[in-house]
């Protein structure tokens, strides 16, 4: 119950390369405009290396799927900056719990705020959040041009093993 609540609430501020101060904290249902305006501003094949497919448009199931999140089953994070006098959601990471101890993690950071280390502070604090909640590892498919994605696994100090398949690497993040 207690890490149910944690999760629900996290917040956590850091510091970006370039010096600005990321909360990172749960996402919320109130972000649903914000999420839909960051997605906006994401490249197609930023989406395509986080979905899979070229996808622009969304459903409103989906947009629900994506923001309705239990924080047990399925955790969600953002990274907040604040640009121009308000926040703006510059990235999210979530992990959804498959297999006893395992959860598939995806991450997606708009194109204006990618290699300032926003996802390596996700992986960070999502992998605290599934620490904490029993599971002892995070799995992921990445698409084999998605350098920055592995990069950020492969710095991320956890154990990583990965396989490569035709049409992507699996990534095994192991917590300790």
């Amino acid at each position: 119950m207690g890490t149910m609540l944690q999760a629900r609430d996290y917040s956590a501020t850091g510091t970006l390369r370039d010096g600005r101060t990321v909360e990172i904290r749960a996402l919320r249902p109130e972000d649903r405009a914000d999420m839909l305006a960051a997605i906006g501003r994401t490249s197609d094949q930023s989406l395509y290396r986080r979905f899979f497919a070229f996808k622009r448009g969304f459903t409103d199931q989906e947009i629900d799927f994506y923001v309705n999140v239990d924080f047990v089953s399925h955790v969600a994070l953002v990274a907040v900056l604040q640009e121009d006098g308000g926040p703006v959601i510059a990235g999210g990471a979530r992990y959804i719990v498959g297999p006893p101890g395992q959860a598939e993690v995806a991450f997606a950071v708009d194109d204006a705020h990618q290699g300032k280390g926003i996802g390596a502070a996700l992986l960070h604090h999502l992998a605290a959040i599934a620490r904490q909640a029993g599971l002892t590892e995070l799995v992921a498919d990445v698409l084999p041009d998605n350098t920055a994605m592995l990069k950020v696994f492969k710095s991320s100090g956890l154990e990583i093993t990965t396989r490569w398949e035709a049409d992507a690497t699996h990534v095994v993040l192991r917590l300790p």
